[in-house]
């Protein structure tokens, strides 16, 4: 089987988390998608993060209804910071299938200061998903330079030297941000129709984002 790894803060998760998976995972046929939220990510310095057991509970909630959704708490087992090489080395002893990561733009063209990432293509072929602003040829060109020179064109994706993919894609999901809907939540404004309801009816009941019966 081909299964999809979605990795992410999910503070809180959102529409565009959902769409993003459900646009892959018919896209490029794979079976499933393993919603991966992160213990601490190792990039991130702002200080309104939810608690780890908060942001799966959220995340659980966002992808039930959908069997292709799987939400997997391993990251929370793993010592904080989390980091992808690792989730990726754990998945890949548990399973024969063919592992996609799904990744932005943005973090392609960051790989460089990700921990072990000349390591990362030997575990997991992956998908890469436009963000806004920034094109995959922009994100590629900003790849160290040693870890360009390991793949080779082959049609619209790049194969590795160990044949493992890089597979550009025109998928861009739904333009929606959890820092929009924090920012809205504070305020004390509506961010309905763009989380799930049972997300926002966690959010309250857990007051999360500094929410304190905001008509949400």
């Amino acid at each position: 089987m081909k299964i999809g790894i979605l990795g992410g803060t999910f503070n809180p998760p959102h529409l565009g988390h959902l769409r993003l998976a459900e646009e892959v995972s018919e896209v490029f046929g794979l079976s499933k998608i393993i919603f991966v939220p992160c213990h601490q990510p190792p990039h991130k310095t702002e200080t309104n993060i939810s608690s780890s057991i908060d942001r799966f509970n959220m995340t659980a909630l966002a992808c039930e209804g959908n069997e292709k959704f799987e939400v997997s708490d391993m990251e929370l087992k793993f010592p904080a910071p989390s980091y992808t090489v690792n989730t990726l080395r754990h998945l890949k002893s548990k399973t024969t299938d063919e592992l996609y990561f799904i990744m932005g733009s943005d973090s392609l063209s960051e790989i460089g200061t990700w921990k072990d990432f000349e390591n990362l293509f030997s575990l997991a072929n992956y998908i890469i998903v436009e963000r806004p602003g920034l094109k995959f040829k922009k994100a590629w060109e900003s790849m160290p330079v040693t870890l360009q020179e390991q793949f080779t064109p082959t049609g619209s994706q790049f194969i590795h030297s160990n044949k493992m993919l890089l597979i550009p894609s025109n998928i861009t999901g739904l333009n929606i941000s959890s820092t929009h809907i924090r920012k809205l939540l504070r305020q004390g404004l509506t961010a309905r129709y763009l989380t799930p309801e049972s997300v926002l009816d966690y959010i309250r009941e857990k007051n999360l984002y500094s929410v304190q019966g905001s008509n949400h």
